[in-house]
């Protein structure tokens, strides 16, 4: 479908209505326009974007015959070959019931959930964001069955008690972007669709069919060992630990009740340890984790310190704020000899 290539353009009166869809995704945008009479094309996608992007700053014109749309801002004028209108996917209004909530809080909780969500399409159900009604808020989940995040956002009531839906992260992580600078974002869960409107910009995205894993069997109710460290000397460590983790090794963390040393040793390479201070409460022992997932946890914290809860060397591990309950990071340790 060669118009599902390019960008839809449609002028009603003194407003311009932009649309591009993959069929999965669609992302529509209305801005203000001056003159100009009533008319859809679509231009190809890429070259569109090239040639604004390249545009001196001031007013652009746009004139569109049945075969050729002609672009031009001061010196600089294109002429480009239009694509069918009518071949372009239909859009059809969103359906579903709305809720209305901040959206630097709805950024926050995609910055914490979609990073842990799979990118391997042959999974395609752990590729997707679970919404779910739960104790009269929404709660989004993701996993890509090496970690799982978890995060509530407390009297955000969208979904019936029991409902829940798939969202193709991808979709979310392209909300994301949308969601910058902005005050509120208005969501639509139907029962194949959700979309998002964001002041003069929507985002429409087919849900997943499948089922989502039972991801509560994975997390313990009570932990023998915690550790409480600082958020920044955290992650600043294990960055500086890190550069001597190639190849995928995992940093090694031995906990003790004086603190937390943290240890990378790769092969014809080298090693790396620092000491941190650390409050610990359990038995010494030995835990290593993947250092990419472990910063993507530590990072997603609000507030100043992480609260890490462990079982045992081979059993999940969770992260957490030890001020703000509503999010959850599970972790699975690497097993080392």
């Amino acid at each position: 479908m060669p118009a599902l290539t390019g960008v839809r353009f449609e002028v009603a009166g003194q407003r311009l209505h932009l649309a591009g869809t993959d069929l999965d995704v669609t992302i529509q945008v209305e801005i203000d326009v001056a003159g100009g009479e009533d008319g859809v094309c679509v231009i190809p996608a890429r070259l569109a974007n090239d040639i604004v992007r390249g545009l001196d700053p001031g007013s652009v014109q746009v004139e569109v015959d049945e075969n050729e749309a002609r672009i031009s801002a001061g010196p600089t004028h294109y002429a480009v070959r239009v694509l069918p209108p009518e071949e372009f996917l239909r859009l059809p209004d969103p359906t579903g019931d709305a809720v209305t909530l901040a959206a630097s809080d709805f950024a926050d909780a995609l910055r914490q959930v979609v990073p842990a969500a799979s990118k391997d399409e042959a999974r395609p159900i752990l590729t997707g964001v679970l919404m779910a009604a739960e104790g009269g808020g929404l709660r989004l989940v993701a996993t890509d069955s090496y970690r799982l995040a978890v995060r509530d956002l407390p009297g955000t009531s969208i979904l019936g008690e029991g409902q829940k839906v798939l969202v193709p992260s991808r979709a979310l992580a392209e909300l994301n972007r949308l969601l910058t600078g902005a005050d509120q974002v208005t969501l639509r869960l139907a029962s194949d669709e959700a979309s998002f409107a964001v002041g003069d910009s929507r985002l429409t995205t087919r849900l997943i069919e499948g089922e989502f894993p039972n991801y509560r069997q994975l997390i313990p109710d009570s932990y023998p060992n915690r550790v409480i460290v600082a958020k920044e000397q955290f992650l600043s460590a294990i960055r500086r630990v890190k550069l001597l983790a190639k190849d995928a090794t995992p940093i090694r963390l031995t906990l003790r009740p004086d603190g937390m040393e943290l240890v990378a040793v790769t092969q014809d390479v080298g090693q790396a340890r620092e000491d941190l201070d650390a409050k610990y409460e359990g038995a010494e022992m030995v835990v290593a984790f993947n250092p990419e997932f472990l910063i993507d946890g530590v990072e997603a914290i609000t507030g100043d310190e992480v609260q890490l809860d462990t079982l045992d060397a081979l059993k999940p591990a969770t992260v957490r704020s030890t001020e703000n309950p509503n999010f959850l990071y599970l972790l699975m340790p690497v097993r080392v000899s």
